[in-house]
């Protein structure tokens, strides 16, 4: 059954290792052990030194005494060293191991195939079964569970019937092992049905006995969104234990339902590091970050220890508001506490600090990040080109390259990113030919739409929409609507209104083409245009996203929206920019009101824009923090032309460093000027 259901999958999906021919021809039975007093005693000696190994070089060095005593046919020996070398991620070594093991029995095959899932060779494993198979040995409870977590790992839906069926051949369907193991992987494989199915099947006895079964089972549910299961099995569940709670609230994290999952952390009766991780997590990935540092902070004074995991999604928190302080804060914790700098805490402290506008303190703890891989160099890739620092990016691209790592699209994404914030077009154009030819990476829509905005911001847009034009792929709404914001930057109006079209056609509802355009025909006063655009918004349902902005200050981190009146301080922040705004008026500056949509007096408009979300968050830390402290704003729209030059201005008036994040990048301005030399 299990070859008439599964065998055409297996034959064509699994490689079978060549080394094993001579095994499938010369097999005749299973090696017979010494089990002599003597033997039994040498055999235990070997295993024990193979457990005391720490790393694959001493496990070696065991591995040329099992050689001289004989002892490499032992499948006792054999076995332990297979698993032993596996935990050691020296998978190829397992793997030798195996090879030169001439009659392998059930033992040494679920060895194997335990190992090569372990370390991910998902599709290997499948081969070995198929192997076992074949030299008619018998798969056992303690295959299978490994054979289904492969299954479930390839997302092979036809193989998982297969091995189900086999299952209920060999009678180890009700194993509780290999129970829990069939749920997780239709779990796996987002087939909720026939994980209940299985479930529901389960003789009570299993269900009493096993808290795993019920926890699989509710995680299923939550990742595939069925909170209402979900709560029913959790409700229903004869014993819960933590693990429970824990994948109930994180199901409600995922669908955003933030009180219901707040409401299960309180009424938990115990809590572990995993219990708060989820819950920080949840609020920093569902937008609430101010209420992810608070948990962060009160986990601490109730006393519990955070992994890494917990410090990357406190750090990630920092990232998302700007909140450099907290983020120095937890980076201190992190050294004083005994953490080590690895991949993971490095890259989120990379990201963290350049996020922040801290680029020289993310390129310090870059270098001091002795495990970097592939991720970290992304990061600190991106990192350079948002901050418009192109020539760091491709040095750190060069080096990069120069450890032996290669690059993904991610990578050359960021490389595309730099050379468009600078300006670079040709230096653009070498890696994007590259990437095909040099790399063999296939370009997606982001880097056709980087090429794009790498034409468009040059000014160069009838080479811009040429590209789009003679694109192998489709161009979406993200394409021409780069297009669009660089026909905004340079006043195309023909241009703009036919990327505007596409827009249209393609995201009826997006925001952005109406308001650029608006924007467009304001500034040359074509006010009927304008207010054609808006009635076809109001007609649409079509709302503005509302602006916002975060400053972080003495720890706290203030939000504003534009035209925000809420603010307990709000009368000295109005005030504040009352006087910012005469100030550069005498220096020159003039309100840019063609980014005020509509048409209405002069004066109006100059109010519009001095109530945008950036400007209050710069007023509040002028009158907030001491003089000369750097004042860093992050703001979830693009800054506005108006609000980027008031920033010039404010950073000469005020002899002050700001630092504006917006949704494309970083802006540095000092002495009235800005790092992005206007060209963003």
């Amino acid at each position: 059954m299990f070859r008439n259901v599964g065998w055409s999958f297996l034959k064509n999906k699994s490689t079978i290792l060549q080394n094993h021919n001579h095994i499938a021809k010369n097999f005749y039975s299973i090696s017979t052990e010494n089990h002599s007093h003597g033997g039994f005693q040498l055999q235990s000696h070997f295993i024990s030194l193979i457990h005391a190994c720490k790393t694959t070089q001493q496990l070696k060095q065991v591995h040329s005494q099992i050689l001289l005593h004989n002892l490499s046919q032992n499948s006792w020996v054999i076995t332990q060293f297979i698993s032993t070398s596996s935990s050691f991620k020296s998978i190829n070594y397992s793997i030798s191991i195996f090879q030169h093991f001439l009659h392998p029995n059930s033992f040494v095959f679920n060895a194997i195939i335990r190992a090569l899932s372990d370390n991910t060779q998902f599709q290997n494993s499948i081969s070995h079964l198929v192997l076992m198979l074949r030299l008619n040995l018998k798969p056992d409870r303690q295959t299978f569970p490994f054979v289904l977590k492969s299954a479930g790992a390839l997302f092979a839906g036809g193989l998982a019937g297969a091995l189900h069926a086999q299952i209920a051949i060999l009678g180890v369907e009700f194993d509780s092992f290999v129970r829990v193991s069939l749920v997780d992987m239709y779990v796996k494989l987002e087939m909720l049905d026939l994980t209940l199915r299985v479930f529901h099947e389960t003789p009570e006895r299993n269900k009493l006995g096993s808290i795993l079964l019920w926890n699989v089972l509710i995680n299923g549910c939550s990742r595939a969104g069925d909170l209402g299961q979900a709560s029913e099995l959790f409700e229903a569940m004869p014993e819960r234990n933590t693990a429970s709670w824990n994948s109930l609230i994180n199901g409600f994290m995922r669908i955003r339902d933030l009180e219901r999952a707040m409401e299960l952390f309180f009424r938990m009766p115990e809590k572990n590091v995993v219990s708060w991780t989820t819950m920080l997590a949840g609020f920093s990935q569902n937008g609430d970050p101010e209420r992810a540092l608070a948990m962060f902070h009160r986990m601490l004074e109730e006393g519990v220890r955070p992994n890494d995991h917990t410090v990357v999604s406190a750090l990630s928190a920092c990232t998302r508001v700007g909140a450099l302080e907290a983020g120095v804060w937890i980076h201190n914790y992190v050294s004083s506490n005994g953490f080590r700098l690895n991949r993971e805490i490095g890259t989120a402290l990379v990201d963290m600090y350049a996020k922040c506008g801290k680029i020289e303190s993310a390129s310090r703890v870059f270098c001091e990040t002795k495990e970097k891989n592939l991720l970290t160099w992304s990061v600190m890739i991106w990192c350079w080109a948002i901050h418009g620092c192109s020539e760091q990016a491709l040095q750190c691209f060069e080096r990069m390259k120069s450890t032996g790592i290669k690059p993904d699209e991610v990578v050359v994404l960021a490389i595309l990113t730099a050379c468009s914030h600078s300006g670079l077009v040709d230096q653009g154009l070498i890696f994007f030919n590259s990437m095909r030819f040099d790399h063999l990476i296939e370009p997606t829509v982001k880097h056709y739409t980087c090429l794009v905005d790498l034409f468009g911001w040059a000014g160069r847009l009838e080479e811009a929409l040429s590209f789009i034009e003679s694109m192998p792929i489709k161009p979406d709404f993200v394409i021409w609507g780069a297009l669009f914001c660089a026909c905004r930057a340079h006043k195309n109006i023909k241009m703009a209104e036919l990327a505007s079209e596409k827009i249209q056609q393609l995201e009826p509802r997006h925001i952005g083409s109406y308001i650029f355009l608006s924007n467009i025909y304001a500034a040359v006063g074509r006010w009927e245009d304008v207010e054609r655009v808006r009635l076809t918004m109001k007609n649409r349902g079509v709302e503005k996203d509302p602006g916002w902005s975060y400053i972080e200050v003495e720890g706290q981190v203030h939000s504003f929206v534009a035209g925000d009146r809420g603010h307990k301080r709000s009368e000295d922040i109005y005030l504040k920019l009352e006087e910012l705004v005469l100030g550069a008026r005498e220096q020159g500056y003039m309100p840019d009101t063609g980014w005020v949509l509509h048409n209405i007096e002069e004066e109006e408009k100059e109010d519009a824009l001095g109530s945008h979300s950036e400007k209050l968050a710069l007023a509040f830390g002028l009158i907030s923090t001491p003089p000369g402290m750097a004042i860093r704003i992050v703001k979830n729209l693009r800054v506005c032309g108006d609000c980027h030059s008031m920033m010039k201005y404010a950073s000469k008036m005020s002899n002050r460093e700001i630092i504006l994040r917006d949704i494309k990048r970083f802006h540095h301005f000092k002495d009235g000027a800005c790092t992005c030399m206007d060209y963003w």
